[in-house]
């Protein structure tokens, strides 16, 4: 079996709903992260023999298969194929996953894998005919199989209820990611992965949005904006702070979770090299790390978000490790009981989790961000000297995902 390397990773700046991307079209978006691997890389783009692109919501702006067409707008020519998966939440951790098993298998030398998702102008859940709820969208038959169908919210929330963690445990450790991620920022920890993003109204946005209200929180006025920073964190969080927010998804007093321990709702896309060993080698490319393993589990889709446990457990029997060989972590932040009962059952300690913060402080794009969770964990290893790493998200419907690398 041939090895699979992270030659680089990259993403976008998160910008917020409503944000500094708001007049940014998501193919736009998804070809940024394209066109700085190739500028840091100086590759040919007819090397790549596929770009393999997560996005969630691939309708509207964001469909047409988008995986073909960041490429295009990228300006690598119409020889670079393209496609588009969907593995909800997972996306782009999948697309990374397949790319690196295509490799493995010697099917493929060279691909770029990654993700897009513009929350801003392509609304998370409106790809189903009731938006978030999907009641509608569902089959009648599907309650044949089992009871009820819950959102990701109403299944945080029954976490957090099976494991009886409170509201204040879990600000405790949004308050903390909100920490990580400025102490991160302000040490420089991000500027080899995020790549600036120059944005404006330089075309006429409304009308491919005939229909939409207004989004933008801060006109340009025509202006052209340099893009550098996340654009979600709250550095200056607190407990007292997030002791004044309403729950989300339950009655006040009911409910734990709340817009502050749970992830941000952002635009943004990134995407890694993945190459061979021997590729690498003959393009003169150093390897960040090597994909070591990968899994996807299903679970049980009521409470929906407990993946991340069992993928954790069967990525590393797959690898022949343990949990003590594993020197980072990243657990995706969708909602903090997610992040909490992972903890709780691995026993993992948070220390080595999340060091630089993670989507309650940054943002969960929903399409980019497993890629980017693997951006974050391939530059920390290369930062720190650390061995190996593990990145595991939960997804809709009751799924986990699940990669480990490691440092070449």
């Amino acid at each position: 079996m041939h090895s699979a390397v992270i030659v680089d990773a990259v993403r976008t700046p998160f910008g917020k709903r409503g944000g500094s991307f708001s007049d940014t079209h998501p193919q736009d978006l998804a070809a940024e992260p394209l066109r700085a691997l190739e500028e840091r890389n100086g590759f040919d783009p007819e090397t790549i023999e596929d770009v393999i692109y997560g996005c969630v919501t691939p309708i509207g702006e964001q469909g047409l298969n988008i995986g073909r067409l960041a490429p295009m707008i990228a300006g690598w020519g119409d020889g670079v194929p393209g496609v588009q998966l969907n593995r909800m939440c997972g996306s782009g951790q999948q697309a990374v996953n397949f790319a690196a098993t295509n490799v493995m298998a010697g099917q493929h030398d060279v691909l770029v894998a990654g993700g897009v998702e513009h929350m801003t102008r392509v609304p998370m859940g409106s790809d189903g005919a009731d938006g978030i709820d999907g009641s509608s969208t569902v089959t009648e038959t599907y309650f044949e199989q089992f009871d009820e169908l819950t959102h990701q919210g109403e299944g945080a929330e029954r976490i957090a209820d099976e494991y009886g963690f409170s509201r204040s445990e879990l600000d405790e450790l949004a308050v903390d990611s909100q920490r990580r991620w400025k102490a991160a920022w302000d040490d420089g920890r991000y500027d080899d992965q995020i790549v600036p993003v120059e944005t404006g109204e330089s075309r006429s946005d409304s009308e491919s949005r005939a229909g939409s209200e207004p989004t933008r929180e801060t006109e340009l006025d025509g202006e052209s904006v340099v893009v550098e920073r996340d654009e979600h964190p709250r550095p200056g969080t607190d407990l007292e702070t997030l002791e004044s927010l309403s729950p989300s998804f339950r009655p006040e007093g009911e409910g734990v979770h709340h817009p502050g321990n749970a992830s941000g709702i952002v635009d943004g896309a990134s995407a890694l090299l993945i190459a061979s060993e021997e590729a690498a080698e003959a393009h003169g490319w150093e390897p960040m790390a090597r994909i070591v393993q990968t899994e996807v589990v299903g679970v049980d889709p009521i409470t929906m978000l407990t993946g991340p446990i069992p993928a954790t457990e069967q990525v590393l029997e797959k690898a022949e490790m343990d949990l003590e060989e594993i020197d980072l972590f990243e657990v995706n932040e969708a909602f903090a009981s997610v992040v909490a009962a992972w903890l709780e059952e691995t026993g993992v300690s948070w220390e080595d989790v999340n060091v630089n913060g993670g989507a309650i402080a940054h943002g969960h794009p929903l399409g980019a961000t497993g890629a980017a969770l693997l951006t974050k964990l391939a530059h920390e290893l290369e930062r720190t000297g650390a061995d190996t790493a593990l990145s595991t998200m939960c997804i809709g419907f009751g799924q986990g995902i699940a990669t480990i690398v490691e440092r070449v």
